[in-house]
């Protein structure tokens, strides 16, 4: 497998100033700037990788970063990266070839994944979690070689969401995904910022764009969700049937926390500790 094709000799998508194109785009591009603004996302001369995966998650991320570039008084650089892990070199090429048709070159570069998870994973283990901390680790380690200052993902609100009720039903933890993280060793920052903006609209973003995701096909997944965020993904999805708003609610709250109604003591303030 190649080591990298088509290496960003140029990494600007577009020059010149960037207007939405319609209602839909207006949208999202402008809660990808409040995200951008409220957790200080990008800031002068930043070098973001922007990890690609060929889905309407990252193709939005791309678009809407790229506009942003364009229309914010400092430069930043955007450097949209797809990690082939052997699984699905067909998928792989198709995803190129979408991406390059919309205007948005990526450079493909290879990593034995798939050798690595056929030959380390042990009996009964999870090959989806070994796969997926593989693919990080490997991000991780371009992004430091490269001197990237951050790594943009496209987890979106949905994701959050989906992670706030999985970590309080099941893992006794209060907490979602995080927009603007350093990682455990300290050489890295990822950002989200998609993380404002619901699933739907992307989706809906990428229909009227014109681009059809790719699904790369991968022997261990059968195109259903892990049960249990699927579970809570329609819990979600019944609430917004009967209220709206439910999503931009919760979104709230992530953003509004009150320690003092809590129960964890390390949050409380002394003078209400006995």
């Amino acid at each position: 497998m190649p080591e990298s094709s088509k290496p960003a000799a140029d990494p600007t998508l577009r020059r010149g100033r960037a207007k939405p194109r319609t209602d839909l785009e207006h949208l999202i591009m402008r809660r990808v700037g409040r995200a951008i603004g409220d957790h200080g996302l990008i800031e002068p001369g930043d070098r973001i990788l922007v990890g690609i995966s060929g889905g309407k998650d990252s193709f939005a991320l791309l678009h809407m970063l790229d506009l942003h570039r364009r229309r914010f008084r400092f430069d930043f650089k955007l450097f949209p990266v797809f990690l082939d892990t052997g699984w699905d070199p067909a998928g792989a090429d198709l995803m190129a070839e979408r991406m390059e048709r919309h205007g948005c070159p990526v450079e493909r570069i290879g990593r034995e994944i798939k050798r690595c998870v056929t030959e380390r994973l042990r009996p009964g283990t999870n090959p989806c979690a070994l796969c997926s901390r593989l693919r990080r680790g490997f991000l991780y380690h371009l992004a430091v070689q490269r001197g990237y200052d951050k790594i943009a993902l496209g987890h979106h609100l949905d994701d959050l969401l989906e992670t706030l009720l999985l970590n309080l039903f099941f893992t006794g933890q209060l907490k979602s995904m995080a927009v603007n993280l350093t990682s455990d060793d300290g050489r890295n920052r990822v950002i989200r910022p998609l993380a404002y903006v619901e699933a739907e609209l992307l989706q809906a973003f990428c229909a009227e764009r014109g681009f059809e995701p790719v699904e790369l096909a991968c022997p261990y997944h059968s195109g259903k969700t892990e049960p249990r965020r699927e579970m809570v993904r329609k819990l979600i999805a019944r609430v917004g049937e009967q209220h709206p708003r439910v999503r931009r609610s919760m979104l709230a709250a992530l953003k509004h926390v009150r320690p003092s109604h809590l129960l964890d003591p390390d949050l409380q303030p002394e003078s209400s500790r006995w």
